[in-house]
C-alpha cells in the first residue's frame, strides 16, 4: 500500500498503539470522525463457525449480527478486499481487519460521500493496525473474544479454542486455513503450527474421547509436541517426547492421534510423522489424491515407542487438505460413509478458494451429508496453499 500524503493514517496508528486494550473502537470512531469525517463506525468480528460476524459492544452481549455469506460487511470479509457501500447518508466503507492472513472480521466506516483511493488506501491500512492492536489486546480483555460468540460455547471448546494458533496464516511461501466443527461444543481435535525464516512445522491432532477429558488429553499432547519442538528437537524425537509425556500420564489407557509435518521452505522438502488417524490428501494438477505414509502408534499409546521421519515433496500450486476421521466417517441418514470418493469431490470443488475459505466450505458440504440427529464426532479440515520461495505474495 502507498502511504497517504496527508499522514492521517499515521496519527491514527499513533492513537490504537496507545489506547488502552478496550478501547480500540472508542479511539478508532473518535479519530475516524476527527480526521476522515466518519459519521459511523462500526467492528464487526466473525464467530467462531465463520457463519456470522458480531457487532463488538460493552459486554456481555452484542447486538445485530449479520451473515458472513449475504451482506455487505461479509462480501469484504469473504474476498479481503475493501467495499464501499452506497446508503442515503452517504456510503459505507467495509474494510478487512486481518492480521498475517488471519481474518478477524470487518471495520465498517460511514462517510458523507465516497473516498478517493489515497483515503480508501489510508482506510484499509488503518484496519490491518486496528487488527493487530487486537490481537495483543486480547491478551488483556475478553471484550472481542467475546464478540466473536453467537452462542456460547462449551468448556471443551473454550479450552480447544484458546489452544489454537489461529484460524489461518499466510506468508510468501504458503497460505493457511483452518476450521473445527462443531464450532461451539468441540473437544478432541485440534491443530498447530509454528514458522520461522526456514521452516513451517504444522501439527494435526485428534484426540480420544469426549468432553473435558479429550480438552485435556489435547492440551497435554499439543503443549508437550510444542515443548520438544521449543527445544530444538528433531521431529522424530518431538513425537517420541509427546509420547512418553501423554503414556506417563494416563499409562496407555487414552492416546492421541497426530501428523506432524516439518517443512523446508527453500526446497519444499517435507518430513512427515504418522502418528494416527489424521489423513493428508494433495490436489496437484487439478487431481485430488489421498497421501499414505508408514503407519506409527499413537501417542501415549504404549510405553517408549520409537518414531521415524519420512521423506515428501510439495512443489509450488499444491493444495494440502488435513482432515480428522470426524471427516470421513461421518455417516448419512442411510449410514453411508463420507468416504474418499465424496472428499475427493469436495475438494475439487473448493479448488479456486483461497486456503482460509476452503475448510468452511468442505465442512458445509459435510453438514449436507450428514444425518439429521447431528455429528456423533468433531471434524477439523485444515488447507495449506504452497508456493514455495520467490512465488505469489500472501493473500489477506
Amino acid at each position: 500500500m502507498t502511504a497517504p500524503a496527508d499522514g492521517r493514517y499515521l496519527e491514527v496508528e499513533r492513537q490504537l498503539r496507545n489506547a488502552a486494550p478496550h478501547a480500540l473502537l472508542d479511539v478508532t470512531r473518535a479519530e475516524l470522525a476527527r480526521r476522515f469525517g466518519a459519521t459511523d463506525v462500526d467492528l464487526l468480528m466473525a464467530d467462531y463457525a465463520v457463519t456470522m460476524l458480531q457487532p463488538v459492544s460493552v459486554l456481555p452481549y452484542t447486538a445485530r449480527p449479520v451473515p458472513v455469506g449475504t451482506s455487505e460487511p461479509g462480501k469484504s470479509f469473504g474476498a479481503q478486499q475493501p467495499r464501499v457501500e452506497r446508503v442515503s447518508s452517504g456510503v459505507v466503507v467495509h474494510l478487512p481487519v486481518t492480521v498475517r492472513g488471519d481474518r478477524l472480521g470487518v471495520l465498517s466506516v460511514g462517510l458523507p460521500q465516497a473516498p478517493d483511493d489515497v483515503v480508501l488506501d489510508a482506510l484499509a491500512q488503518i484496519a490491518e493496525v486496528l487488527a493487530h492492536e487486537i490481537m495483543v489486546a486480547e491478551r488483556d480483555t475478553d471484550l472481542y473474544l467475546q464478540a466473536r460468540r453467537a452462542n456460547r460455547l462449551t468448556l471443551a471448546a473454550e479450552m480447544q479454542w484458546q489452544l489454537l494458533p489461529g484460524r489461518a496464516c499466510a506468508r510468501a511461501e504458503y497460505s493457511i486455513g483452518a476450521q473445527l466443527e462443531p464450532a461451539y461444543a468441540i473437544y478432541g481435535d485440534n491443530f498447530d503450527w509454528s514458522t520461522s525464516a526456514d521452516r513451517l512445522t504444522l501439527t494435526v491432532t485428534n484426540g480420544m474421547g469426549e468432553g473435558i477429558d479429550a480438552a485435556l488429553l489435547t492440551n497435554l499432547a499439543v503443549n508437550a509436541l510444542r515443548n520438544a519442538r521449543r527445544a530444538g528437537t528433531p521431529l522424530a524425537d518431538q513425537a517420541a517426547l509427546a509420547d512418553q509425556a501423554v503414556y506417563g500420564q494416563y499409562e496407555g489407557r487414552l492416546h492421541v492421534s497426530v501428523l506432524l509435518l516439518e517443512f523446508d521452505l527453500t526446497t519444499g522438502d517435507v518430513e512427515v510423522v504418522d502418528a494416527g488417524s489424521p489423513r493428508m490428501w494433495l490436489l496437484r494438477d487439478g487431481t485430488a489424491e489421498p497421501v499414505d505414509f508408514d503407519a506409527q502408534m499413537p501417542l501415549g499409546m504404549f510405553d517408549g515407542t520409537p518414531y521415524t521421519a519420512e521423506r515428501f515433496r510439495v512443489v509450488p500450486r499444491d493444495r494440502l487438505i488435513f482432515v480428522s476421521d470426524g471427516v470421513y466417517d461421518v455417516a448419512s441418514a442411510g449410514g453411508e460413509r463420507y468416504g474418499e470418493r465424496a472428499l475427493a469431490r469436495a475438494i475439487n470443488a473448493t479448488r479456486l478458494l483461497p486456503a482460509a475459505q476452503v475448510p468452511r466450505a468442505i465442512l458445509q458440504e459435510l453438514a449436507g451429508h450428514r444425518h439429521a440427529s447431528g455429528p456423533e464426532d468433531d471434524a477439523m479440515v485444515l488447507c495449506l496453499d504452497w508456493r514455495g520461495r520467490d512465488q505469489a505474495p500472501a493473500e489477506g
